[in-house]
Formats: structure tokens, sequence, C-alpha cells
């Protein structure tokens, strides 16, 4: 089944939760990028982590950009999401690979990092946008997400992510799982939901035995009835386009365009986000520069 994202409630309203199989999406960026299995694991983690967030908190248009800064090898990692499950994304260094943990799983706490930030900017359609940050308190990101989500916007969850790449270095399966803790919640409720999820095994497992994000969520809450509320399919999605580059282009200087121009003869633009390339020819950069002098 191609990717998708379910948000559920259970039926006696303790718990809203959402789930996602983003095993498609998190490959596509692997590809992209190059990446190797530790850098694969923190961007494929990050990926799904914006797209469980900006799912449960934006409305359309509204768009988040999640940044993770630690001082591990892969440097920062950086991820925009919408409401409309659209992810993209990108890290500084995706060839990272690391020895396996003693329990024979990827290193993502050793390639991101324990010391650094995550901080995550709405864009609400206001002046300015909204930034939230916090730092790292694991470097797992799961755990960094769920700290950010109780301290900056004040809601007490619990999210979960996980990537499993094969040895060939494709992605197999990703996905992850958020729940929010509503009002209704007892006392008894969160902490049998805090036992469950301690007994819970790692999402890639689940999903390499076939389950769906549905299966997944009443996994997770037992006889606790669920109801799906809504579901969408989830990709990786870039905006990037020549044009949107060509203005970027015109903010240089024309000293600077000249410059491509005479040393290059002409330009390339490459999307960070998504590893396109578009090139200008030395007719293109003389009318960016002369549209700048016309303008003046």
């Amino acid at each position: 089944m191609a990717d998708h994202l379910i948000k559920a409630i259970t039926t006696d309203g303790a718990f809203r939760m959402l789930a996602v199989d983003a095993s498609a999406l998190v490959g596509s960026a692997q590809r992209r990028h190059d990446t190797w299995p530790a850098a694969t694991a923190a961007l494929g983690r990050t990926l799904t982590g914006t797209l469980l967030l900006s799912s449960a908190l934006l409305k359309e248009p509204e768009t988040m950009t999640v940044r993770i800064q630690g001082d591990g090898p892969v440097g920062m990692i950086v991820a925009d999401g919408n409401a409309k499950g659209q992810v993209k994304g990108y890290l500084s260094h995706p060839q990272v690979n690391l020895p396996a943990t003693p329990l024979g799983k990827i290193d993502v706490r050793r390639a991101v990092g324990t010391q650094g930030s995550l901080s995550v900017t709405k864009d609400l359609g206001l002046k300015e946008p909204f930034t939230g940050q916090v730092p790292l308190v694991s470097g797992e990101i799961a755990e960094d997400f769920t700290y950010y989500l109780a301290k900056s916007e004040q809601i007490p969850s619990a999210m979960g992510l996980s990537v499993f790449v094969d040895p060939d270095g494709s992605v197999a399966v990703a996905g992850g799982f958020l729940i929010q803790t509503l009002p209704a919640a007892t006392a008894e409720q969160l902490a049998a939901l805090e036992s469950r999820l301690q007994q819970l095994p790692l999402v890639s497992d689940l999903l390499r035995q076939g389950q769906t994000p549905t299966q997944l969520l009443q996994q997770i809450f037992g006889v606790t009835p669920i109801k799906v509320l809504a579901e969408m399919p989830v990709s990786f999605h870039c905006d990037c386009s020549k044009d949107r580059f060509s203005r970027a282009l015109a903010t240089l200087s024309s000293s600077e365009l000249q410059a491509m121009i005479t040393e290059d003869h002409g330009a390339e633009a490459v999307c960070k986000f998504c590893g396109a390339h578009y090139q200008f020819s030395e007719t293109e950069l003389r009318q960016i520069i002369a549209a700048k002098t016309s303008s003046k």
C-alpha cells in the first residue's frame, strides 16, 4: 500500500493519535541525497517526525520548518512540512555511517549528537513566523520531538519513529506515530499507555511484518477501541522551480551576476531539498541584470 497517514482518537476521548507509513517517502529522500545508513536513519526520522507534527498542528496553507542542529557528524538536518502530507528535507553531511549500537541498531544518537537544539518555525500566514526551540535531550529524534511538544506546545505527547535500512543502503520501511493526551485522560489511562509503549516493538519491525498505520495504533491501545477520523496520502514533495531560483539570483548584485557570465559563462543552481539542477545561460543572466537595471 502507498505511503499514508491516519488521524484517530480513542473512543473514550482520552487520546488523539496519528500514525504513518513513510517508507517510499524516506526511500525517495535516500536516493535523492545518496545518504549512507546512519544519515538515512537520521534524515528519515526527521522527515517522518515533521510529517506527524505538521499534520497534527497545521491547517492549509500553513507550513513548518524543523531544524535539528546537533554536534554529531551529520550536521544540521532541515525538513519542511505542510498540512497536505507533503514533506521535504536535507542534511549537511549525507555520507555518514557509523558502527552499530550494542543492540545491532543504527546509532542515530551518535550521528545526530546530544548537544544542540531542535527548532520548529511555523508560518501561519501572520506577519511574523513563530519559532519554538528546545535543547536536544536525546539525539534519537523522537524523544526530542516529544520534548518540544511538551515544552513549546504544552501538549503531553509520545512519539515513536523508526527507519530500517537494508544491507544495500536502501530503505526497507520507515514510519512513526504521535499520541497526544486529551483533557479527559485519567492517571490510570496514562500509566497503562506508558506501560504498553515500553513493551511496543520497533515501528519498523511492525511495518516489516506488514502492519498498517491503523493496526499499529490498535496494537498500542490494545482492547481500547479507536476511531479513524481521516486518512491521507503522504509524499516527498519539493516545490522548487527555475523561476524561484531566478528570483533568488535577482537578489545578487549586478557585478556578482556579471562575474558568473565572465568566469563561468553561466550558472547552475542546485536545490538543497531535492537535488534538482537548474542551468542559467549567459543570455538568461544578462536578462536578469537588465531587469534589475530597468526596475531601478
